[in-house]
Order: C-alpha cells, then structure tokens, then sequence
C-alpha cells in the first residue's frame, strides 16, 4: 500500500474532531467522568450524528478514505418496490489514472417531526473500476430504513413523510440527493 501497488480503500469507521473542543464528550463529567461517574448525555447523537445536528466541522468525518486515484459520482436513481422497499441506484467513475475502489454511502434524512439526527447511514457499496471506466452501484432500503423507536408504542415505527436520500463517499460528501414520500 505505501509504495502504491495497492488501492488502500478503506474508509474510517469514526469521525475525527478538529479540535478537543469538538464532538459529545467536551465536560470532564462526560470525560473521564467525575468521582467515577461518567455522564452519556448525547442520546441518539452519536459520532458522525453528534458533528451534524450541532453543526460542527470534524477534521476527519467518518467514511472517509484517500484513493491512489478519483471517482465522481452522478445518476443517482431510485426505484420504489413492494413492501415499502426502495433500490438506489448510482453510477461512478474512476476519473484517476489507476484502478481503484471507492466505496459509496447512502444516508437517509428522517423529517424534522421525528426527531432524528439529519442524516443516517443506511447502506453502502463498494465498486472497483479500471482508470476511465464506469460501474454502477445499487443499494436497497427496507420499511426499517426509515423507522424509529417509539417510547409510546414500545417499538419501532414508520412515520409517513418526506425522507431525503443522500449519497456520497463520506457523511460529509454527500453531493446526490433525492426525496421520497414514505407512507
């Protein structure tokens, strides 16, 4: 990997704050905790969620990869199926000189009534492709890609609405974008 003969591709499983004052553990009662006691307060803002509800630029986002070689990204596309299932599809392009994989994310944005963070990770795909070449990458949503947990009813709902879908190659490179209307 270090001399080049092979695509690293990896992407990173955590985001990476720019600075000590970034992210949900800030407060010494949140890290290391005071007197032993550590206090989890961020509820369901966790990572990458956390940066994107409070609005705060990572040095690293999560999902983030170097490549020896470029991609873009364009014809996104989304089919609705039975049973509440949708296919995304999205076309990609090694624009680079090497062969190289890039992995592709599909976020789900819930509406703003259920109180979800503004985006989520749903799926993703991986595709290899030759210098100049072009690959298609499908990912599917079931009916649980846009449920939430329901304190009320003791378990996860479904809540009729606009769902923005959100593609990318990190969850802070996100440049498709589609809506769909979830009954």
């Amino acid at each position: 990997m270090l001399f080049g003969d092979v695509e690293p591709s990896g992407r990173l499983p955590m985001t990476f704050p720019a600075s000590v004052d970034q992210g949900p553990a800030t407060l010494p009662a949140q890290y290391p905790g005071v007197d032993g006691t550590v206090h989890y307060d961020e509820g369901i803002h966790v990572g990458y969620r956390y940066y994107d509800a409070f609005g705060q630029q990572p040095l690293f986002p999560f999902g983030y990869g170097l490549s020896y070689t470029s991609f873009s990204l364009d014809r996104l596309h989304m089919t609705r199926r039975r049973g509440g299932r949708f296919r995304v599809s999205v076309r990609v392009h090694n624009t680079g000189t090497r062969d190289g994989a890039e992995v592709v994310q599909l976020y789900v944005g819930f509406p703003a009534a259920t109180g979800e963070p503004p985006s989520q990770l749903k799926a993703f795909a991986k595709v290899l492709l030759k210098p100049g070449r072009r690959g298609r990458v499908r990912m599917n949503l079931d009916p649980s890609s846009f449920g939430t947990w329901s304190m009320v009813d003791g378990g996860w709902m479904v809540q009729p609405g606009e769902y923005r879908l959100r593609v990318g190659t990190s969850s802070r490179d996100l440049p498709l974008e589609a809506t769909v209307a979830v009954e």
